[in-house]
């Protein structure tokens, strides 16, 4: 079904009764205990649906491209506040040279103790007040790290739901994966230390250099043309290399978690067809592209960390040996000298862990360039500035010349609709008949407003679908497709899917009125029964009959069936056409027919072929006209002797 969904936490597992499905529906006997006293101690933390700001439109404030600065800038008084503590600490963790400088020249040189041992206490307080502020800036930075990526998800998420079905149709799920995980971990570590230990690092050089030309311009300035020129070559090489190399870690973590998704999806498949040595050998090559990506950029950053550290070196030495010569020739005292090298010392520790953070920033810099090409998709159904909300619908469905392709081609392959022309009248049960590929689904598709035609109209009640609001629309559209999906949660959860405010009472009608009350009451823990990730603890008859509940509950004007009876055993299919039977009373529906019994149910039928319509009529009328239908029932007639008894 078609609506927002709604999630019940439910800590009842399948312990009591029999189980459905699987051995374990839900949570083992023996580990009941400490999963009760698990959820006991999870934070209350309930689900305000009314509280989130969604809109199928992109929001103005996010068309411009995604980047850092942009994504930052609504959080400036956080990071300013963070920035302040910033100065703090490395104000307090600076004094210490300066202290020592006092300490030896007028403390221990002059032999006045009381200097001494004022400078130690507030040697011993500068610390105190470095480690109090630092303590206290990882906190504000852990909190507002958290704030950013709380709104950086959410917004991913948000436009991922407001992308079409062609994109994900498209896409990888592993790829979209990787875009939620790792590239927004990646931007998780930088906004947590990166960015503010960058400020903390930059403002100590900036403090450090000044401090540098205040106590002797001359070794300063050997310090600066020994380190600074070193630096600047090494650190452009690193840059250019980790740009690449950083891009290609994200992209090979992208194909790995694909691969891993597909793998797990399709696991039945593979030990069907006894293909896991192959799937091994196969993501054993796609892990082994990542290692060389990884191996690449550590073989990088090893290069550059210890050249670093051999420069920091040289320019220690540099200024021990000039600074040496000028104290003994009276040019500079004793503690001025030991100051200045531990500035040194200073100087160069920042620049060193400007390196490592330098690899923080690249992979934040090439998750952001992925999750700017994301978050830059336009949704190929968009909700038009000036849509108007459909009022409640009859349930005409009508398409106008419409054409449709899947992907724009060169010429009329592409083409899967070709100027169809059709008229379904309210609580009509109009099926879709035809072979694979000939276009029955995309009709399907295209009334639901999935995709948009590429040429002609589709309309409701004489609404054109692309002039009217998705929310409007997609409130009073339903469908029941042939796999139906479930979600991990209870089996209210599912069948409230589109509702989330309907009462016991009117899931229980609905199940009633259905004739599934007597399998909910069978199921060990009714309502409250766990359901696993895609329904794959109950049977294939019971996700249906779910499918068919949750659709009834939605109370839909317009119904798509996509042949709600075809993987089904005999005695199912007969519980579900009873189900369907209440449940397209007094509806619109559009089914779309494998099998020509259930066309033959039918008020009307329409036959595609080529991507056209090219016979409507009752099922009597199709058979007495000798056409495309009355050849597909003859078929279907031969093929239903044979196999009777």
């Amino acid at each position: 079904m078609i609506g927002g969904g709604h999630h019940h936490h439910s800590g009842h597992g399948g312990s009591r009764g029999a189980p459905i499905g699987l051995p374990f529906a839900g949570v083992p006997s023996e580990l009941r205990r400490r999963y009760d006293e698990l959820v006991a101690e999870e934070p209350d933390i309930p689900l305000d649906e009314e509280a989130v700001d969604f809109s199928p439109r992109v929001p103005e404030n996010e068309r411009r491209p995604f980047t850092l600065r942009r994504f930052l800038v609504p959080h400036w008084r956080a990071l300013l506040g963070a920035l302040a503590l910033v100065v703090v600490e490395t104000s307090a963790g600076l004094v210490g040279p300066v202290l020592t400088q006092i300490g030896i020249d007028d403390g221990i040189g002059r032999g006045n103790f009381g200097v001494l041992l004022a400078t130690a206490l507030a040697y011993v307080l500068a610390i105190v007040v470095s480690v109090a502020t630092g303590a206290l800036r990882i906190a504000w930075t852990g909190r507002v790290g958290e704030r950013l990526m709380l709104a950086l998800r959410v917004r991913v998420f948000a436009h991922l739901q407001r992308l079409s079905l062609g994109w994900f149709t498209a896409e990888r799920s592993g790829r979209v994966l990787t875009r939620m995980t790792s590239d927004i971990d990646a931007l998780s570590a930088l906004f947590h230390d990166g960015i503010v230990n960058m400020a903390v690092q930059a403002l100590t050089i900036v403090v450090v250099s000044v401090a540098l030309f205040s106590y002797d311009t001359t070794l300063a300035l050997v310090t600066v043309g020994v380190v600074v020129p070193a630096m600047v070559v090494a650190t452009l090489r690193f840059r250019t290399a980790s740009d690449a190399g950083y891009r290609a870690v994200r992209h090979h973590i992208a194909e790995v978690l694909s691969d891993l998704q597909e793998s797990l999806a399709g696991m039945r498949l593979i030990a069907a067809h006894n293909r896991q040595a192959h799937n091994v050998a196969r993501h054993r090559a796609i892990l082994g592209r990542a290692r060389a990506a990884n191996v690449y950029t550590g073989r990088v950053g090893a290069l550059y960390g210890p050249g670093s550290e051999l420069v920091a070196v040289l320019g220690q030495a540099a200024v021990l040996v000039v600074g040496g010569q000028r104290v003994l020739s009276g040019r500079l005292s004793v503690g001025e000298l030991a100051a200045f090298i531990l500035f040194i010392a200073t100087f160069f520790a920042p620049i060193q862990q400007l390196v490592h953070l330098y690899t923080t920033y690249q992979a934040g810099q090439a998750a952001a360039a992925k999750l700017r090409e994301l978050l830059g998709t336009e949704p190929g159904v968009a909700e038009g500035p000036n849509a108007t909300v459909l009022p409640l619908v009859q349930g005409e469905v009508r398409l106008e010349s419409v054409s449709f392709a899947y992907d724009a081609g060169p010429d009329d392959e592409a083409v899967v609709l070709h100027d169809v022309d059709l008229t379904i009248r309210p609580g009509e049960t109009f099926a879709l008949v035809g072979p694979t590929g000939a276009g029955k689904s995309t009709i399907a598709k295209l009334v639901t407003r999935f995709y948009d035609p590429s040429e002609g109209k589709v309309l409701i009640d004489g609404h054109d679908l692309a002039s009217v609001t998705l929310d409007s629309l997609r409130r009073q559209l339903g469908i029941v497709p042939q796999e139906p999906f479930l979600f991990a949660g209870s089996v209210r959860d599912n069948i409230a899917f589109a509702r989330p405010d309907a009462t016991d009472d009117e899931l229980a009608e609905a199940c009633r009125v259905l004739g599934i009350d007597d399998l909910v009451e069978r199921l060990p823990q009714g309502l409250d029964t766990p359901v696993h990730e895609r329904g794959s603890s109950l049977s294939s008859g019971q996700r249906q009959l779910l499918a068919l509940a949750r659709a009834f509950v939605a109370r839909p004007r317009v119904l798509v069936l996509d042949e709600a009876t075809s993987s089904l055993d005999l005695r199912s299919e007969a519980v579900v056409e009873r189900a369907l039977d209440v449940l397209l009373e007094g509806r619109t529906a559009i089914v779309i027919a494998h099998r020509l019994a259930t066309a033959m149910r039918a008020d009307r039928i329409g036959v595609v072929d080529g991507g056209r319509i090219v016979e409507v009529g009752t099922h009597d009328e199709l058979v007495a006209a000798g056409g495309r239908y009355a050849t597909l029932h003859a078929a279907w007639a031969r093929a239903s002797a044979c196999s009777g008894p």
